[in-house]
């Protein structure tokens, strides 16, 4: 069975976005970085994605099947499920799951099989930390502060989750640090 995957990039204070919400300064190696085979790889390893409302929103929904990165089952962790059903194809579907996020994350194993399932979105990483459901995490960092913003492990119940580094990774400014999540 695949494992559960969490991560975000941060800033070295620890910020994944500015105090605006804003991520561009995060990814100013967004077309190298979709290049780089470790992410190539990550790809072709992940069988369906857990995803918050709030991160399905940034983007354009409707052009998910024709260019997200992850073409894959994507479950949409959402109080409210939107009228509009956005746009599928034979490889991408999006779920919009109510049930919260333990429901979520059995429905996204289900449908990845013997593949990975990976977070987007830091209240999705941080409610499957603190459930306990988390197998890896993989953190890139950028070398920039952002002084403000949100903070990936803010939330997080510091005493129940240890980590243990099992590899990483240097693409131009960027480093990736991947963690297993030791139970």
């Amino acid at each position: 069975m695949g494992k559960v995957i969490g991560g975000m990039t941060l800033s070295l204070d620890g910020f994944a976005s500015d105090p605006t919400g804003d991520i561009s300064q995060l990814y100013p190696d967004l077309a190298a970085l979709a290049q780089a085979d470790v992410l190539q790889e990550e790809m072709r390893l992940t069988g369906a994605v857990v995803m918050g409302k709030r991160s399905f929103e940034m983007g354009d929904p409707d052009s998910f099947a024709d260019s997200y990165e992850y073409q894959v089952p994507i479950f949409v962790v959402t109080h409210h499920v939107p009228e509009h059903k956005p746009k599928s194809n034979d490889r991408l579907s999006i779920t919009f799951v109510t049930e919260g996020i333990e429901s979520a994350v059995a429905q996204a194993k289900a449908a990845a099989g013997d593949k990975n399932v990976m977070l987007i979105g830091g209240s999705v990483n941080q409610q499957v930390l603190n459930a306990g459901l988390c197998d890896e995490l993989h953190i890139g960092l950028m070398p920039i502060l952002l002084g403000g913003g949100l903070r990936l492990f803010e939330h997080i119940d510091v005493t129940r989750v240890q980590l243990e580094k099992i590899k990483f990774f240097e693409t131009g400014a960027r480093t990736d640090i991947w963690f297993r999540v030791v139970k």
